[in-house]
């Protein structure tokens, strides 16, 4: 590695790579705000106890971790949640509640790095606490199919898989397979994909599992339908009418197209509790886009009072991957509205005056920062993307009028500072 080139598994932003990723982040931001959904932040450093209390999956094993002077123990955040629900339980008792509340952080996990992961990236987090409702979860979904349709996508480039771990106890509890195995279950499961079958059978194994508990376990997975799913646990089991119930208010909602069914979508972290998703693309090319579910627990494990909530994480590193393989390039090539250049010192003077004038009326403006000759300076404005173009020389410090040249056209037009916006 060069020793020019960032940490392995960080990234470095040039200006083109910062434009695509600020379009990604705004589309995310006008989106949350769209469905009223209120930003906040935490610091990216957090204390290793609260991650500790969290953990008990594999991430704890991912943490960027160290000690301050004093001795502290901290870390790198690896996501956001541990911080959201800090946060909340700091001000529980003052919360109106549901809250709605959106953030986009860096965050960051040691781990193999594969296509489409990184040891760092950004991530949006969109949650509801302190609601009961299955709304809660198609708020959130709703809003993050948004986001991907606002940036090009559609549903026959990508869905939303949707399992249910509350489904997925019931079936595993009717095939006589233990509560105490359940979560043991759960995140070996998830690996499916990531490592072989025989390789998550050996996990179960080790968990305890029988030959024959195994078998029924991937034959579980393997149902494809909630009416598959009911015909095993009668259509009075309330896990069921969850599913029915968001596939229904995604129907009315205008995202029903994009919702599959996938009793194999489980999601390794331990603290979800009831209907849980992820969004592939369609191709199968990448990782998941974005993933979440509902946690009702959460609170109540470090320290607060129970409080349900639904939420979902949101990375860049995916979703910038996919929109470059369908040629989706996101904020494009730089723009600017104006450029202005001159020939002498003596221009500048002049120059000057009309960039003040245009910048002090909200337009962007680059200033030459040295005499140049014509040819090097529209050269120059045409690859900053300037929409117009402005170029002095001696008569026009003299006259004090100038052309306005639009780029695209050509076109030109004669003005003084005043008449100039």
């Amino acid at each position: 590695m060069s020793e020019f080139a960032a940490p392995r598994g960080m990234r470095d932003f040039y200006p083109e790579d910062w434009r695509a990723r600020e379009a990604l982040f705004s589309t995310w931001r006008q989106t949350a705000e769209r469905y009223g959904f209120e930003g906040w932040d935490s610091p990216v450093v957090e204390t290793m106890e609260l991650l500790e209390r969290k953990a008990g999956e594999e991430i704890s094993e991912q943490i960027y971790g160290f000690e301050d002077k004093s001795g502290r123990r901290l870390a790198l955040r690896p996501e956001l949640t541990p911080s959201l629900a800090r946060m909340i339980i700091a001000r529980q008792g003052s919360l109106v509640f549901p809250l709605k509340w959106s953030a986009i952080g860096q965050c960051f996990r040691y781990e193999r790095m594969t296509r489409g992961r990184k040891r760092e990236h950004y991530q949006w987090n969109l949650d509801i606490v302190g609601e009961e409702s299955i709304m809660a979860e198609a708020e959130v979904i709703g809003a993050a199919v948004c986001a991907l349709r606002s940036l090009g996508l559609n549903e026959t480039q990508f869905k939303v898989r949707v399992g249910s771990r509350a489904v997925l106890s019931e079936l595993f509890a009717k095939s006589g397979i233990g509560k105490e195995h359940f979560m043991a279950c759960c995140l070996a499961l998830d690996k499916r994909g990531k490592i072989t079958e025989e390789d998550v059978a050996s996990l179960l194994t080790g968990e305890g599992l029988t030959p024959v508990d195994i078998e029924r376990v991937f034959e579980l997975l393997a149902i494809r339908s909630i009416d598959h799913v009911a015909e095993r646990l009668g259509d009075d089991s309330p896990a069921i009418g969850q599913l029915r119930e968001l596939f229904a208010l995604a129907d009315t909602l205008g995202f029903g197209d994009y919702l599959t069914f996938d009793l194999g979508v489980i999601r390794g972290l331990g603290y979800y509790t009831g209907i849980v998703f992820e969004a592939f693309d369609t191709a199968g090319k990448f990782r998941a886009i974005f993933g979440g579910g509902r946690y009702d627990s959460l609170l109540k494990v470090l320290g607060g009072e129970r409080m349900p909530s639904v939420g979902l994480g949101f990375g860049d590193v995916v979703v910038q991957e996919l929109l470059a393989d369908l040629g989706i390039v996101p904020g494009g090539n730089r723009k600017i509205d104006y450029a202005i250049g001159y020939m002498t010192a003596d221009c500048r003077a002049l120059a000057m005056q009309a960039a003040m004038k245009i910048r002090a009326k909200g337009h962007s403006c680059d200033l030459g920062l040295s005499p140049e000759k014509a040819k090097k300076f529209f050269g120059r404005a045409d690859k900053l993307g300037a929409e117009k173009a402005i170029y002095i020389g001696p008569s026009e410090a003299e006259s004090e009028k100038f052309n306005v040249k639009t780029m695209a056209g050509g076109e030109t037009a004669e003005k003084t500072i005043d008449q100039l916006i």
